[in-house]
């Protein structure tokens, strides 16, 4: 017989086989069946079963470890009694196992291949004073009930059976087998000799897992109600479907506003945009495509899909050729000349240049038009002018509301939407020859 320590006759028949347990803790008097796979654990069960019947049921520390050392294993288990035993024909056994008693480790030993323990009894603590007991059970079997009604998998009838049990610590025990603890706490009942302490920690754990039920019922609840919702908007715009197709007018209205998603999802709009044309589009499907109102919104989405929001020409960053450019378009104007080049400089060097717009001030005449087309085929952009003279309404230049008839976007967008680009070079032409009038 190999062992790891020298042990003498009458110690190793005081030795009792021990079953690991991966994320499993047995309380005394619960009835639960096992899957055993490991040979060592195996070997245990068969001399288990050829003396007393009886087995140490000890949790992993670990509960991914195949061989446990014995400092990976708890220290206090439970002594149960094998009551049925069933080699299965893939070589796994199934064993209907009892728990009878705590136990406290003394030693653990290995011997023939599987461990073995000296075990001493755990005994409950029982306090003196027996009503402020009763009253402890009272009130944790009011949380338990508590906890059954909001777990669905505990069945109503345990409330039956506790009602049969007159030992606090019976009861503490069937109350914590049916829990959904963690492993961790678990083993800390399992380890509570003192039965006021262990009630008090049960329902301790009780009131936290029952606060956790009511929040995930909640949870629950709302996401019913949000599906009732979104399943009766659907319901409700499969009619409007059914309806609009006895009218003969959902084929065009299906797909116009699928070739609409389908050009917004392309179009390379921002976020918030692309979050207007959503809700616009959503709005256009509720509608009849007959009524005024789907004209409005139809007109609008096209107008957005018609900003090239991705579209940009690459930018030269030359400034010799730019200043070539600029001397042989026009003559003299040096003064003129260096403040663009500088501001083409200071462009190069600071990559997000916001703020500063170059203002050119002069007599009919003297090039400041053709200068801003010369400074756009010196970058490399497209050129748009826009002339705002006799421009009366600023409505003109930044858009009209949508509730307006024939309401239309401002020269800035409709420029944009025609240059093709987002990055052109803005002309603002005759901007002091803006009338107005006496609202400013």
């Amino acid at each position: 017989m190999e062992t790891n320590e020298i042990l003498d006759v009458s110690t190793e028949d005081n030795l009792t086989p021990v079953l690991p347990l991966r994320d499993v803790v047995v309380y005394p008097h619960m009835v639960i069946p096992l899957f055993v796979g490991r040979e060592k654990s195996i070997e245990a069960l068969d001399k288990a079963m050829q003396e007393s019947k009886q087995i140490l049921l000890v949790s992993q520390k670990e509960a991914d470890l195949d061989d446990p050392h014995f400092d990976e294993l708890h220290k206090v288990g439970t002594l149960a009694n094998i009551l049925q035993l069933l080699k299965l024909p893939d070589g796994t056994v199934k064993v209907l196992v009892e728990g009878e008693q705590r136990s406290q480790v003394k030693k653990y030993h290995e011997l023939d291949g599987c461990i073995f323990a000296e075990i001493s009894e755990i005994n409950d603590l029982v306090p003196l004073a027996d009503k402020e007991l009763d009253v402890l059970v009272r009130a944790a079997v009011e949380s338990f009930s508590r906890y059954v009604k909001l777990n669905s998998k505990i069945p109503p009838e345990v409330l039956n059976a506790l009602s049969g049990i007159e030992e606090p610590g019976r009861l503490a025990d069937t109350m914590a087998a049916h829990m959904s603890l963690k492993v961790v706490e678990k083993q800390e009942l399992l380890e509570m000799a003192d039965i006021v302490q262990r009630l008090e920690k049960l329902m301790l754990l009780m009131e936290n897992e029952a606060d956790l039920f009511a929040l995930e019922k909640n949870i629950r609840v709302r996401v019913k109600q949000q599906m009732e919702k979104n399943q009766r908007e659907y319901y409700l715009n499969e009619q409007m479907k059914a309806i609009q197709k006895e009218l003969g007018e959902m084929d065009d209205a299906v797909s116009e506003t699928e070739e609409l998603e389908q050009k917004i999802a392309k179009a390379g709009m921002s976020k918030e945009a692309k979050e207007k044309a959503d809700v616009e589009l959503n709005k256009l499907k509720m509608m009849s495509p007959m009524s005024a109102e789907a004209s409005v919104v139809r007109n609008y989405i096209d107008w957005m899909l018609n900003v090239p929001w991705k579209k940009k020409t690459k930018v030269r960053n030359d400034l010799k050729l730019a200043e070539e450019i600029l001397d042989i378009d026009h003559y003299g104007l040096e003064k003129v000349k260096e403040r663009i080049l500088e501001y083409l400089a200071v462009q190069q060097r600071v990559k997000s240049l916001n703020g500063p717009i170059l203002c050119l001030v002069g007599p009919p005449g003297v090039g400041k038009t053709s200068l801003g087309e010369s400074i756009a085929r010196a970058t490399n952009r497209k050129y748009v002018r826009m002339a705002l003279g006799g421009v009366r309404d600023e409505a003109e230049i930044r858009g009209h509301r949508r509730t307006y008839i024939g309401s239309m976007p401002g020269k800035i967008l409709q420029s944009l939407s025609k240059i093709k680009v987002r990055n052109p070079l803005f002309l603002l032409d005759e901007i002091d020859k803006m009338a107005g009038e006496f609202r400013g």
